[in-house]
């Protein structure tokens, strides 16, 4: 079969959905490979590297439809496109099927199957196929390039002879995929950075990156992003004003705020008023990465960037990995060519497009004549860990009551093994010889003490306790040199090794000891 790549046609969009690089892999699957004319040229990638990539170039976005029988693309088809599907095709591309039900009655029409490159569920197994998260890593990073950009200051502090430089403090709303990489540039590049998120269990990951987590004083059961597929859920309306109240309080201190909250098949929900912005200081800059769903911010402008009259500039283009062409291409290219790997698993050129696969099914938004959108939960659940449930805390009287039942079975335990370590040295002390007693107890009391003294070590510390108690135990070796001169051959054979063993456990020991201690001096 041939899978074909088209020149995207929406507007200002410069991203191509293979590269050289992920054609070579898909031909090693069975496919040959199709580009039109010009597709990769905005990326960075000429005619002339995919040729030496065995891709055959065609002249014209039309004979590239009618050749290919599956066709990857980056952007939503248009109207001319959709006209161009057939029976048997597959469209693989972002497809917005929640908003897009005209495309998929015209590709049902057609016989196509269509697979949306953003309904891939976010389970682990799926990862790679995920260009939604590629995409928003590159939004994320881009978004605070672009911040800095607009911004009159250095990002870090610096003292200099000139003068004293404060550090830029950066706001990021929304600790996804997209918030985190925009972190972990503002934290890279020396900003004071604060983020915020509805979902409790990602304030870790933010702390990590050494950024500080914003927190609300306000009581609510949050819900898990297990339950959600990873994304934020909707809150209720008093969290919101607690969240805006936040923010308000935040506003005049922040100079540069990156807004990435959005919500799956919904507008993106309205966090930064205009009192807020309002409130900033002449300089500061917003960012706004849900643009293309309305704003984050009430006076985002999509595709656009303005100033307000307190001076403060808002960004509201919806282009962010498009600005980086060639990144962005690679990784959506990889995305695709994963995703192809699932659908070709005897490597033959073929498609097995199996509706049971949690990841093709769920991707799948027409098949076979049928629009299979909105698919089925996923067997496999998404990736965040579960809630643990809450113990609750006792009472001191039921602690005291606890400990007291654990001493009293301790103590029991502890008289049963005595009583029954003394019938049983009684009853050999009844048939052996007084010489061999003598021998035993110590033998036992040895073991006895042994015993308790390693199982009171914390576990952290048996490594280094077992090495050095393994050389003093080699106090065996005096014995074995005491036995060494003995006229027996058997007996100075065992005591020649006993002395070689407890050498071993003497050296071996104290070296042990001393290059694990070693790891904790600074030279």
């Amino acid at each position: 079969m041939k899978i074909g790549t088209p020149k995207e046609t929406f507007d200002g969009e410069n991203r191509v959905a293979m590269t050289p690089d992920s054609a070579r892999q898909l031909q090693k699957l069975g496919y040959e490979c199709l580009i039109e004319k010009g597709a990769g040229a905005a990326a960075g990638f000429s005619d002339a590297t995919y040729k030496e990539a065995g891709v055959e170039v065609i002249g014209t976005a039309a004979a590239l439809w009618k050749a290919a029988d599956i066709v990857a693309k980056v952007r939503q088809p248009n109207e001319t496109e959709l006209k161009r599907l057939a029976k048997g095709k597959t469209l693989i591309s972002f497809f917005n099927p929640a908003g897009n039900e005209k495309g998929m009655e015209a590709a049902k029409s057609k016989g196509a199957n269509v697979i949306a490159m953003e309904m891939v569920p976010r389970i682990s197994r799926a990862q790679k196929m995920d260009a939604l998260s590629s995409m928003a890593n590159i939004a994320g990073y881009r978004a605070v390039i672009e911040a800095g950009n607009n911004f009159g200051r250095f990002f870090t502090g610096q003292v200099t002879a000139a003068g004293k430089v404060p550090p830029a403090k950066v706001l990021i709303v929304g600790a996804g995929v997209a918030g985190l990489a925009a972190i972990g540039t503002s934290t890279s590049l020396g900003a004071i950075t604060y983020a915020f998120d509805v979902r409790p269990e990602v304030a870790e990951q933010v702390e990590s990156m050494g950024a500080e987590f914003v927190y609300l004083d306000f009581e609510e059961d949050q819900q898990d992003g297990a339950a959600t597929g990873g994304y934020a859920s909707v809150q209720s309306d008093e969290f919101r004003e607690a969240q805006l109240a936040k923010f308000r309080e935040l506003a005049p201190e922040m100079d540069i705020v990156i807004t990435t909250a959005l919500i799956p098949n919904r507008e993106a929900p309205e966090l930064w008023t205009k009192d807020m912005v309002e409130a900033m200081k002449p300089g500061s800059v917003i960012v706004d990465l849900a643009a293309e769903k309305g704003g984050n911010c009430k006076l985002t402008v999509a595709d656009e960037k303005i100033v307000t009259d307190n001076g403060v500039t808002i960004i509201g283009y919806t282009d962010f990995p498009s600005r980086m062409a060639a990144q962005s291409s690679s990784l959506y290219a990889t995305n695709i060519r994963h995703m192809m790997t699932d659908l070709t698993p005897e490597k033959d050129g073929q498609i097995n497009h199996d509706m049971e696969d949690d990841v093709i099914r769920g991707a799948t938004v027409t098949h076979e004549g049928e629009i299979t959108f909105p698919p089925p939960p996923p067997k496999v659940q998404a990736i965040a860990a579960q809630k643990k449930p809450e113990v609750r805390e006792l009472t001191p009287e039921e602690k005291k009551a606890q400990e007291v039942a654990a001493f009293k079975a301790q103590t029991k335990q502890q008289f049963t093994l005595l009583g029954i370590g003394g019938a049983l040295m009684l009853l050999i002390g009844l048939i052996a010889p007084a010489s061999f007693m003598q021998h035993f107890i110590v033998f036992v009391l040895a073991i006895f003490v042994g015993f308790q003294v390693i199982w009171g070590v914390a576990h952290s510390l048996h490594t280094p306790l077992m090495a050095i108690t393994n050389a003093i135990s080699s106090i065996i070796i005096v014995g074995a040199v005491m036995q060494i001169g003995s006229g027996s051959f058997l007996v100075i054979l065992l005591a020649a090794l006993s002395v070689f063993m407890a050498g071993i456990n003497i050296f071996g020991g104290f070296l042990v000891t001393r290059r694990m201690l070693a790891m904790f001096q600074k030279s």
